[in-house]
């Protein structure tokens, strides 16, 4: 199974997907690492990316998504899938791709994002990120977690919502 954890920047995708990757038999994998370097460029000079930008991203997702399924793998994808065009694509004719959105309000976002060093992702493009987020429609079957509570407080609510298997190996 694939587990997909969206959010804006900040929303704790991250640490969240690594916690649930500490599950025995689930890998953590960051679609941050699939970017074209153009992008990663883009964004570390505060330029917003288009949907053109996210093309080779969203191809280069869904190929290793594909090689993942096939290797029988559990992964949790911290991926911001940010419109439903993107979640679409992602998991199109496989049911074995769940996606979680982190919900944070903005402010906590603001307040994580002002404490964030080191990563290539500027915080004057939260606006750009919460402007582009379609929230999940009731038929994308998408679960929405509150940010609330502990982030193990958060990954144990979906490790039980989602009923996540161990190791198929």
């Amino acid at each position: 199974m694939i587990v997909i954890v969206m959010g804006v920047v900040g929303a704790g995708k991250t640490t969240i997907g690594k916690l649930l990757a500490s599950e025995p038999g689930w890998e953590f994998a960051d679609a941050d690492d699939f970017h074209p370097i153009a992008n990663v460029e883009k964004i570390r000079h505060g330029i917003a990316l288009t949907d053109e930008d996210r093309e080779p991203w969203l191809e280069r997702l869904r190929k290793a998504i594909t090689v993942w399924i096939a290797a029988g793998k559990n992964i949790a994808l911290a991926c911001s899938a940010l419109k439903r065009s993107y979640r679409d694509y992602l998991r199109r004719d496989r049911p074995d791709v769940k996606i979680v959105l982190i919900d944070v309000d903005q402010a906590t976002l603001t307040a994580r994002l002002a404490g964030r060093h080191g990563h290539f992702f500027p915080r004057k493009l939260l606006q750009s990120q919460l402007a582009d987020l379609e929230m999940p429609a009731p038929d994308e079957h998408v679960l929405v977690v509150p940010a609330t509570g502990t982030p193990a407080q958060m990954a144990g609510k979906i490790i039980g919502d989602l009923d996540l298997p161990p190791s198929a190996g």
